[in-house]
């Protein structure tokens, strides 16, 4: 009988440790997308910046917060289980400092804004503009105007994404 009030009470705990690490992932997006809206109405009153000058920059540096699970640039490996971090790009010798992707590696199996994840699988997030779909084909063209900075989910196998190690 203590044997399987003993398993019981480890399911339960183990499922509130998830949804506790779902909560803490969603809630750090959710004031990353905040951040960036603040920082695209800035960006649009400001008539010498644009919007797309901002595509690819870190959205933890908009928010002045100590992140205890920001681990800041990302090393050669991933963050560690639980930890966010940002990847520069570095393939290019051209491409400009402080632009690159939001990384996060979940300790367990959980789900972030509707992506799924399990433990060392990392999620990765890049921030780029939105605009005015007039005709909804997903795809800017020319007459369609910015309207603001989102955080748009990426895929670590899309080799948009500079990942070394991210098949270990």
């Amino acid at each position: 009988m203590l044997f399987f009030l003993w398993w019981f009470l480890l399911g339960v705990l183990e499922r509130e440790v998830q949804r506790a690490e779902e909560q803490a992932a969603n809630m750090v997006i959710g004031q990353l997308r905040s951040a960036l809206v603040i920082k695209g109405a800035e960006v649009m009153l400001d008539w010498h910046d644009s919007l797309e000058e901002h595509e690819g920059i870190n959205p933890f540096e908009l928010i002045d917060h100590q992140w205890g699970s920001y681990a800041g640039q990302c090393a050669e490996d991933l963050p560690e289980a639980g930890n966010w971090c940002f990847r520069e790009r570095t393939r290019q010798e051209t491409v400009e400092q402080g632009r690159g992707w939001l990384i996060y590696n979940p300790r367990q199996p959980i789900t972030i804004q509707d992506r799924q994840a399990n433990a060392g699988e990392p999620l990765a997030w890049r921030v780029t503009t939105e605009f005015a779909d007039r005709n909804g084909n997903g795809q800017r063209e020319q007459d369609e105007r910015s309207t603001g900075l989102r955080l748009m989910p990426v895929s670590l196998t899309e080799d948009s994404v500079d990942m070394q190690n991210a098949a270990r």
